[in-house]
Formats: C-alpha cells, sequence, structure tokens
C-alpha cells in the first residue's frame, strides 16, 4: 500500500532531479524527472539495461551534463510519473545519520527524557541543554552514528510501526547524496562531493533508544531506529546545483494534516559541509551515500503524541518534493 502525493504545479527546484521509478509490476529503474512530472527511463538515455541510479551516482561528474541535455531534448518520449511507481530514489551502501544538530530540538528532548530522581524545574534544564549545545558548537564536534540500509523505503510507502515499538515518533531530515568518493576532505571543499539532496523521515522508537538496562552503554540506536521501513526516503534527489542554500531551508512535518515541524535549517548546530567534512574524517564516502544532518524541533516527545496505526506524515523540505508515508500497526 501507499499513499500517493498531492498534486503540485512543481514538485522540486530546478529543471530536473533522479528517480527511482517502475511501472506497476515492473522492475525498477532510474529516471530523469522534470518538475512538471513527466520522468525519462535513463536505461535507453544511457544504452545500458542494467542500469540503476546509484550507477549515475557512481559516475556523477560525467552523468551530470548528460542529464542537463537530457532535461532539455523534449523530442524523447517520456511518462508520466502519477502513472509509476515511486521507490526510495537510492539504495545506499552507507547511512550516517547525525543526533542532536538542531540547538531547539535537543533543547526540547533533554526536557522531554528526564532522567529518573531529576525533579529540578524545566526551565533549569532548559538551560543546561542550551549549555550543551553551546559547547558542542564550539568543540566543533557532530555526534555522528550508523544506520541500516535496510530501513530505507520508498517515499509513498505505508510504514509498519512494530509490535514491540512503544514510542515511535518522527523525524524529518534534510539528507545529502555523496556524489564523489570522499576522504578527510576540508569543510571548505566538502560540498564538492555532493550529488544532490533528498528527504528522509528517520523514524525513532524513544522507548528504546537508551539502555535502561545498562545505562553506562548509553544509546541502542539499532534497535530504536532500523526496524524495516523506518526510513522513508524521497521523493526525488534534487542535484546541488539546484538547491542555493543548504544553510536556510524550511524543514516541515505534517501530521494527519497539523503541522508538528516546521524550522529553517539554520536552527542547525553543524552545517551540511561540517557534517560530510566530519564524517570524512574517519569513514570512505562513497557515491550514493547518504549523510542525514538531524531533525529540527517538533518531534512527538515534544507534543506528546507519539505514532499510532492509521497516521499519515506529511514531509517537505524547501525545493525538494513531497513524500507522504501512512503508518500501519504491525499485526500480532
Amino acid at each position: 500500500m501507499s499513499v500517493k502525493p498531492e498534486p503540485a504545479s512543481a514538485l522540486f527546484a530546478g529543471p530536473f532531479a533522479l528517480a527511482t521509478l517502475s511501472a506497476p509490476d515492473g522492475p525498477e529503474f532510474p529516471a530523469l524527472v522534470t518538475p512538471d512530472g513527466q520522468a525519462l527511463d535513463l536505461r535507453a538515455a544511457f544504452g545500458d539495461g542494467r542500469l540503476t541510479t546509484l550507477d549515475v551516482l557512481s559516475d556523477w561528474e560525467t552523468a551530470l551534463p548528460r542529464l542537463r541535455a537530457l532535461a532539455d531534448a523534449t523530442a524523447l518520449a517520456r511518462t508520466a510519473v502519477a502513472d509509476l511507481r515511486v521507490h526510495a530514489p537510492v539504495t545506499p551502501r552507507q547511512v550516517f545519520q547525525s543526533g542532536a544538530n538542531y540547538r531547539q530540538h535537543v533543547i526540547d528532548l533533554h526536557v522531554a527524557h528526564r532522567a529518573p530522581g531529576d525533579d529540578r524545574p524545566e526551565d533549569e534544564r532548559r538551560a543546561e541543554a542550551a549549555e550543551i549545545m553551546d559547547r558542542r558548537a564550539a568543540e566543533d564536534l557532530p555526534y555522528v552514528f550508523l544506520g541500516l540500509p535496510t530501513a530505507i523505503t520508498g517515499p509513498y510507502d505505508d510504514v509498519t510501526l512494530p509490535a514491540w515499538a512503544a514510542k515511535p515518533d518522527w523525524e524529518l531530515e534534510l539528507a545529502v547524496v555523496i556524489g564523489r568518493p570522499a576522504y578527510q576532505v576540508s569543510v571548505e571543499d566538502a560540498l564538492e562531493y555532493v550529488a544532490g539532496y533528498t528527504i528522509a523521515n528517520d523514524l525513532t522508537d524513544r522507548a528504546t533508544v537508551f539502555r535502561r538496562d545498562m545505562p553506562q552503554i548509553g544509546t541502542d540506536w539499532l534497535r530504536s531506529k532500523n526496524a524495516p521501513g523506518f526510513t522513508p526516503l524521497g521523493p526525488w534527489i534534487v542535484p546541488a546545483e539546484s538547491v542555493t542554500n543548504t544553510d536556510d531551508l524550511r524543514v516541515t512535518l505534517r501530521l494527519n494534516g497539523e503541522t508538528m515541524q516546521d524550522e529553517s535549517t539554520k536552527d542547525m548546530i553543524f552545517t551540511v559541509a561540517r557534517m560530510v567534512a566530519y564524517v570524512s574524517q574517519t569513514a570512505r564516502l562513497l557515491p550514493g551515500d547518504l549523510v542525514l544532518t538531524g531533525s529540527p524541533a517538533g518531534n512527538g516527545m515534544h507534543w506528546g503524541r507519539l505514532l499510532r496505526d492509521g497516521d499519515v506524515m506529511e514531509g517537505t523540505v524547501t525545493g525538494l518534493g513531497t513524500q507522504r508515508t501512512r503508518c500501519v500497526a504491525e499485526a500480532s
């Protein structure tokens, strides 16, 4: 099952984007999509019947000018995206996730996750969290952990809420898609390794984030974030050249039509360039890899309203389109 997007005058910013599509009963294929909702099958355009979106990203320097030319080639046969199924735009080899990267979000979570026995007033705990954020920014230390590609699902697919997940929550994020191998790159050069951007909803079960049985170990990201389908991705990869300012994009999530998250990436503690550079100091980033940049304030823990069966989440990021997913409780 899937929830189709609402009609829009323009699906995304810029002249074209990358997508992974399929006919209702056919195989997935990489596609160039134009803002008016028309798709061009890149297997035929590139003369490779086995081409994938990851292949396109793996040769991004050569592919990008070809995609620009194809976007202008109006004589080529296209298919309406509305007649196709939209999948996650890429299947990455590596997923890097950022925690605690929006100042107000971290302060809200710090207050919501009250430690046992902590009876201090809320304003005192908020002040403590703000001080921690200022210190992290000064020390220039982002917090990054690994996600699983198997948690990724399509931008309009149903999301199964596992029976064991007592507090499933949403976390809409700007996601960076890598276009060149990157290892130990500088902040100044980091954006040169980015192919484009997409949308990710990094769902989290708040009940399993912390190991209560072994608090000295800390967080359990495997269980809390990596259930199948817990990372709706897409719908499109919009090339970096069409995203003019990643430091001022609006990240908005609506739950059943009600706005829950609505914040600018200005509230990020660490910029996109800083996140990419930081990850590359330890890991070798590969084409198609994702760097999720954190989620702004307005999560379910803040509102006291967590996900349940039948909820519909609609997530948008400026210029990147809209994803729309429905929550379905796992059968007992």
